[in-house]
């Protein structure tokens, strides 16, 4: 049977970017909550050579999920999931973004993983804003209730996000916070997974010249200032970065999240290290 690669987030952005550098013998099914989206992306990607497959889904539905499994299924053999869905403070508010981003991770993960066998991958798309999360908000116990009681997760994750000053702050902190889940989730995934011979990774990009990083621009001029480029990163080197930290020959690559920022998290530190001195 033909291998298949599954993309949420798949008609636009990082997502799209990654598809582009998936073997042209792989099939690719194409997911998100705009059709439109998905149809643009698969005539571009059809023009290119690769055998695209459209299926609209809402990963923060467990049921659309497991269509989706289905339906790629189908195809072929699940071998990759690059799971790039998300929603930014800019977007969304808190509640969405933690159901979009932490439960739509969870979801993806579990169900996926019931279709996946030896020599799978599932790559989580976090963010360097996980790194931000306050110490104090990160509640690994909180975490491990998104697998079996998800509306006290996501009320809990929500209160959480609503301690900041305003509208934008708030959904901010959610974002926070759901991207430290979608790390942390990742690498306890990893290790459950491994006995069936499937491979977990997260990335965690910084600010990325997408319609969404677009959005955020404004609020993160700092990020773009600490960065060794001083500028934002391009969709296309996240996504060879993402296809290749998906790629098989990267086997022993796992339970880990790969930070691609341009440097901004160090610069950042290195910053703090020279006004202390």
């Amino acid at each position: 049977m033909a291998n298949v690669c599954v993309i949420t987030g798949g008609g636009s952005g990082m997502g799209l970017a990654a598809a582009r550098f998936i073997d042209k013998d792989v099939i690719l099914v194409l997911t998100g909550r705009t059709v439109a989206k998905l149809e643009n992306a698969k005539a571009a990607l059809e023009a290119e050579g690769h055998e695209v497959h459209p299926f609209a889904c809402d990963v923060s539905s467990r049921r659309d999920v497991h269509e989706l499994c289905l339906f790629a299924a189908d195809l072929g053999t699940i071998r990759t999931v690059i799971h790039s869905a998300g929603l930014s403070p800019a977007m969304a508010d808190p509640e969405q973004i933690i159901r979009v981003n932490a439960v739509g991770t969870k979801n993806v993960n579990m169900e996926f993983f019931k279709y996946m066998n030896d020599g799978g991958v599932i790559v989580d798309i976090a963010s360097s804003s996980a790194y931000q999360a306050p110490a104090m908000l990160v509640k690994h116990q909180i975490y491990e209730m998104a697998e079996y009681r998800e509306d006290d997760f996501v009320k809990y994750m929500v209160k959480e996000g609503n301690l900041a000053p305003d509208d934008y702050n708030k959904s901010g902190l959610a974002y926070t916070l759901s991207k430290n889940f979608v790390v942390w989730y990742a690498q306890k995934c990893a290790h459950e997974y491994a006995a069936k011979g499937i491979r977990v990774v997260s990335v965690s990009p910084g600010l990325i010249e997408t319609d969404m990083g677009a959005l955020e621009a404004k609020h993160a001029q700092d990020m773009i200032d600490a960065s060794c480029a001083r500028r934002m990163g391009k969709p296309e080197e996240l996504g060879f970065a993402i296809a290749s930290i998906a790629d098989e020959r990267n086997g022993y690559l796992c339970g880990i999240d790969v930070l691609i920022d341009g440097g901004a998290s160090t610069g950042k530190q290195f910053k703090k290290q020279k006004q202390a001195d």
